[in-house]
């Protein structure tokens, strides 16, 4: 049993800011999505949404939903994105979200209990754009491992 957890960080480009009507629908659907994820199995820890402002400095962009959070694995994540109620909505993401041209979605190894914090989701989504899908950063394309991670050396 690895001593690591799988983090990832999703951004998003809202088409709207949150109080317009645009944006309603998805705003409604927030805390019962956040509900799913709390109540799914191998789920850890996700950013809460009073600690979101942080990401808006350094993202350098205050129209980014940003959403980070820490699975026991990589299947775990996979079934809550694709096989829960999370889905519904995520089919649904260009009502709300424009279409980025960089990378939008990393995940990474982290030791269990650690919190990343949005800084270590820019760097991951930062070298992910520059590099592609390595074991430091990488998409569900990549079925990359804990020991993967461990063996990697990034050139940061």
């Amino acid at each position: 049993m690895s001593d690591l957890h799988l983090a990832q960080v999703n951004i998003a480009r809202r088409l709207a800011p949150l109080d317009d009507p645009i944006m309603q629908d998805f705003i409604n659907n927030v805390e019962r999505i956040n509900a799913i994820a709390d109540s799914s199995e191998g789920f850890k820890w996700r950013m809460q949404d009073e600690d979101k402002d942080e990401g808006s400095i350094i993202f350098e962009d205050d129209s980014l939903v940003i959403n980070i959070s820490v699975w026991e694995n990589l299947e775990s994540l996979y079934e809550y994105t694709y096989k829960s109620g999370h889905i519904d909505v995520f089919k649904r993401k260009k009502e709300w979200f424009s279409k980025l041209k960089m990378v939008h979605m990393a995940f990474w190894y982290v030791k269990q209990g650690y919190q990343p914090t949005f800084q270590d989701a820019k760097q991951r989504l930062d070298y992910m754009n520059i590099n592609g899908d390595t074991p430091y950063a990488f998409s569900f394309r990549s079925k990359f491992t804990p020991e993967d991670s461990l063996n990697y050396k990034p050139s940061i």
